[in-house]
């Protein structure tokens, strides 16, 4: 399959966009909006600003929710040669210092909300440049009017390091993913020959959290590409997401599973005019089967689902817009990538297709390795594969299924119990809204399968109900011991269930 045309960084994107459609709208939120000359001179401005604080080479941090500033943020570090470095408000000191003392930044940006934070932790770890964005400090659209001979966006080295990403650290110490700005760049392309925008027409609804890759890459990136217009909210809320889809005439919306089945089952979802999108995509997590037929139902337009991480920058495998869509699959590989099914012990014996085992990929878009942890890296990449974590098997046709993480299987006495698949079955009980499986320690069996649910509103089912449907779909060995209907599971801030919560 070839490629759409493949840009040397991000920066080039918005430099090539701002040059066609200068006047085109390129960021709206709230009152305020950007068109692609404004966000391109904001751009400058920050990145001429970093260099003469000798930012270049170095890691710039930004602890920043939703905003304008947040987008002109990447880029500016990115223009300016330096490395970003985006971190969750929602963070705790503790995990502010451990990541902040990992990267060791020239400068931290953050948000009103979260100085009490910040500001010790920075103190502590001496990081003398920090920056304070929006009320009561300043903000990064104070270029937007400057003369357009200083609007030239300086270009990065595409071999050079972009981002550096932390992962969620659900399994232990958080990893900083290092990514190259060619990486990110090619893999906007990959992602484009299955899924295409359409140049000058998107309008991209961005509500998943952008200090995340999954809305880095499907709304900041791609609207650069395709000189959209992103539209942006602090968070979700269902009836302001509601608003901003029919208001804004969103093309091209970017959800979770969680938000998904939150919209599905909000009363003003089925009046709502959605003739506008063109289609949407899931990403974070796993969309199960049944939410995405109710989607597609109720809008009439299909949601796209994909997979990938933070080490594969960030993506690897799309159902096709244009192709065959398999529910439940997370579709095929990008071009110019390998994704392969092996063995679980020593990842070495590729599996034929309807076998599970952990996935590994190649190709250009894939991390440079962590930063700081040699032995992690080593054992991630290897003979120049990645070795993801995931446990997933291909079908006939060469379509992906996610089981699940490699981590999270469960063991009851010698059998391997995938979490995914007792969840699935859970989810086609018709009161089921959200279903999460864990593993719990069990003095005899070495681990037991628990299971938590929450239900439809206004629906009723039992423990005993629902362990009789799992009874009729299941191995006796996969079934729950315990089962525990809760009014919510709890999520994490990119909307994944948090499965490290259910656990303690």
């Amino acid at each position: 399959m070839a490629l759409p045309r493949v840009f040397p960084s991000v920066v080039h994107m918005l430099a090539k966009a701002a040059a066609d459609a200068p006047q085109r709208e390129a960021l709206v939120m709230g009152g305020e909006r950007l068109t692609y000359a404004e966000y391109a001179r904001c751009v400058a401005g920050l990145a001429r600003e970093l260099k003469a604080l000798g930012a270049a080479g170095e890691r710039v941090a930004f602890v920043l929710g939703n905003s304008l500033d947040i987008c002109i943020a990447y880029f500016g570090v990115h223009a300016a040669g330096a490395q970003a470095v985006p971190l969750n408000p929602l963070y705790t000191p503790r995990e502010l210092e451990e990541m902040l003392g990992d990267a060791a930044p020239t400068l931290v940006l953050y948000e009103p909300a979260v100085a009490a934070n910040v500001e010790p932790v920075a103190t502590k770890l001496g990081i003398k440049l920090r920056w304070l964005i929006g009320a009561g400090g300043r903000r990064l659209t104070v270029w937007r009017g400057e003369a357009v001979h200083k609007a030239r966006l300086p270009l990065p080295d595409p071999d050079s390091l972009a981002t550096l990403q932390y992962t969620g650290g659900t399994t232990g110490r958080s990893k900083g993913v290092n990514v190259t700005h060619r990486a990110y760049a090619y893999n906007i392309s990959q992602r484009e020959a299955l899924m295409p925008s359409r140049p000058d027409v998107e309008r991209i609804l961005c509500v998943m959290p952008l200090f995340h890759v999954y809305a880095s890459h499907v709304c900041l990136h791609t609207a650069a590409y395709a000189r959209a217009t992103m539209v942006i909210l602090p968070r979700y809320h269902p009836e302001e997401t509601l608003k901003a889809l029919t208001q804004e005439q969103i093309t091209i919306f970017g959800g979770s599973p969680t938000i998904y089945t939150s919209l599905l089952s909000y009363e003003g979802f089925a009046r709502a005019d959605l003739s506008s999108l063109y289609y949407s995509v899931s990403g974070s997590a796993a969309l199960p089967a049944t939410v995405l037929q109710q989607w597609e139902a109720r809008v009439g337009t299909p949601i796209v689902e994909g997979y990938g991480q933070s080490e594969a920058g960030p993506v690897l495998t799309y159902n096709p817009l244009n192709g065959v869509r398999k529910p439940g699959s997370v579709g095929v590989p990008v071009p110019d990538t390998q994704v392969q099914v092996v063995d679980l012990e020593k990842g070495e014996r590729v599996l034929p297709a309807g076998e599970k085992g952990e996935i590994r990929a190649r190709g250009p878009q894939i991390m440079a390795g962590y930063r700081n942890l040699p032995e992690e890296t080593a054992a991630t990449l290897r003979q120049g594969w990645l070795y993801t974590g995931d446990i997933g098997e291909f079908d006939a046709d060469g379509y992906l299924y996610i089981r699940d993480r490699k981590k999270e299987m469960v063991i009851v006495s010698g059998y391997n119990v995938f979490p995914r698949e007792v969840e699935i079955v859970l989810y086609q009980h018709p009161a089921v809204r959200e279903a999460a499986v864990i593993g719990a320690p069990d003095s005899y069996r070495g681990e037991i399968v628990k299971a938590f649910v929450a239900l439809k509103p206004g629906a009723s089912a039992t423990c005993d109900a629902l362990l009789e449907h799992c009874r009729a779909n299941l191995a006796r060995y996969k079934i729950p011991a315990a089962l525990e209907i809760v009014p919510d599971l709890p999520k994490t801030a990119v909307g994944k269930i948090d499965k490290k919560r259910l656990k303690a």
